[in-house]
């Protein structure tokens, strides 16, 4: 039997309590045309060799160490790094509250998934992409000189309280086994109907209307194919929009029609992708997707486009637009909106669009708060990061000294209120769950 080692014990409680001070929930501003997931792995690049993380590390890897062999064979990574994950995606253009989950804290990005989130968006007029915002390739075009801020005000009405909301094509709900961006991404058309499904919006006005030719926004300069247009014609009910003549459509039809046959000629085993798509390394979990990036150690070849399926996300790399050279001059309006889990902020653009009779597209977008989380209160800033150690690290022990001891005071009072309860009360279990 092994003697026991005070020293060595005490030594082991000390570190791990150091540990766990570098633990729990955080929330950064994240910086214009990154993906979501290229922030924890920029993080990770700032937090792995710092002196503030080196606790946790030495913890982990003494955890690591009494593993079984078969646990350390399943590990996809042997190289201990902080472990991260985030709590709800941004899109790629957009900036804003993204909340970090580090250690153990990752556990608890799943409650925020379901909270409310506030975003600021601007939308522009007259256009419409394939992922619904400025990154992406115009469709289709429509008039817009009819569109005034009171005709928008007039339109957001319908677009308050509980609604029905259709995703756009580009996101990452699962649809025969596979991903709506996949199928874009493809130039496959979707097997079925993309359904509406129930969505909140708790509050939504306009902050500012910006004339034509008063601001910076632009339509993408890229066309989409007309293959392409004729499968998002179908898939985002572009028929239902002014400016999409029949004639049009006949054509673009007759080429699409004429373009399969010839695609097919040369490969008949390979008649609808149209572009090389990276193989999935494997299918990821439901826990996965809800945090996006929680796996200790983010392979530095994956993907940075993982997404979840209650997330506002583009599914892909940031695809940036020169300003169009035409003289259109399109209005646009920036909104303010508080919503539930599961909304799509670049689906509002696209309706908005259609409901004023013309098309629109989401050109910039940030995230002002989640939960407890607001920008200019108690979310880090980027400049932090870029400013060391000296500078993120005290901000960052504060913040995570902050979310823990409002956790340990949630977990607290519910233990109260189960205290309070009747033997024979459901509650108890629910509450004993949720901490």
């Amino acid at each position: 039997m092994a003697q026991f080692n005070l020293a060595q014990f005490v030594k082991r409680v000390i570190s791990t309590a150091e540990a766990m001070g570098s633990e729990g929930v955080f929330a950064v501003n994240k910086p214009k045309s990154v993906s979501s997931a290229q922030v924890l792995r920029d993080l990770q690049k700032s937090f792995n060799p710092s002196q503030f993380f080196k606790p946790w590390l030495s913890a982990e890897r003494a955890n690591r160490l009494q593993e079984t062999r078969y646990e350390q064979k399943k590990r996809r990574k042997k190289t201990v790094e902080v472990k991260l994950g985030h709590g709800g995606t941004l899109d790629p253009m957009a900036t804003g509250v993204l909340i970090v989950g580090v250690g153990k804290g990752t556990k608890s990005l799943q409650s925020f998934l379901n909270c409310t989130k506030t975003y600021e968006a601007t939308i522009l007029f007259g256009a419409a992409t394939d992922s619904y915002d400025t990154l992406g390739k115009v469709l289709n075009k429509a008039p817009y000189t009819h569109v005034t801020r009171e005709t928008v005000e007039k339109a957001l009405e319908k677009f308050r309280g509980k609604i029905m909301q259709r995703p756009p094509l580009y996101s990452a709900l699962h649809v025969h086994g596979k991903r709506l961006y996949e199928y874009a991404r493809e130039g496959k058309e979707v097997p079925v109907e993309i359904q509406e499904r129930p969505v909140e919006v708790q509050e939504l006005s306009i902050v500012e209307w910006l004339e034509g030719g008063t601001h910076k926004y632009r339509w993408p300069a890229q066309e989409a194919e007309k293959e392409d247009k004729e499968v998002a014609e179908k898939v985002l009910h572009l028929r239902e929009v002014p400016g999409i003549s029949t004639e049009t459509r006949d054509d673009q039809s007759a080429d699409s029609d004429i373009s399969r046959k010839r695609k097919r000629s040369i490969n008949e085993e390979d008649d609808l992708v149209t572009t090389s798509v990276p193989a999935q390394k494997r299918q990821e979990t439901a826990e996965e997707l809800c945090m996006s990036g929680g796996l200790q150690g983010l392979d530095q070849g994956e993907p940075a486009n993982v997404m979840s399926e209650n997330s506002d996300l583009v599914a892909s790399e940031p695809r940036e637009q020169e300003p169009s050279q035409s003289e259109e001059r399109p209005p646009a309006v920036r909104l303010r909106m508080t919503v539930t889990s599961g909304f799509y902020v670049r689906s509002l653009a696209h309706d908005l669009g259609k409901a004023v009779d013309s098309l629109g597209c989401m050109s910039d977008l940030v995230r002002s708060r989640q939960e407890q989380f607001q920008l200019g209160q108690n979310v880090l800033e980027w400049s932090d990061i870029e400013g060391g150690e000296d500078v993120w690290a005290p901000k960052l022990e504060s913040m995570l000294r902050d979310w823990r001891a409002r956790t340990q005071d949630s977990g607290a009072a519910e233990e109260l209120d189960l205290g309070k309860g009747d033997a024979t009360d459901a509650a108890p279990d629910a509450n004993i769950a949720a901490t």
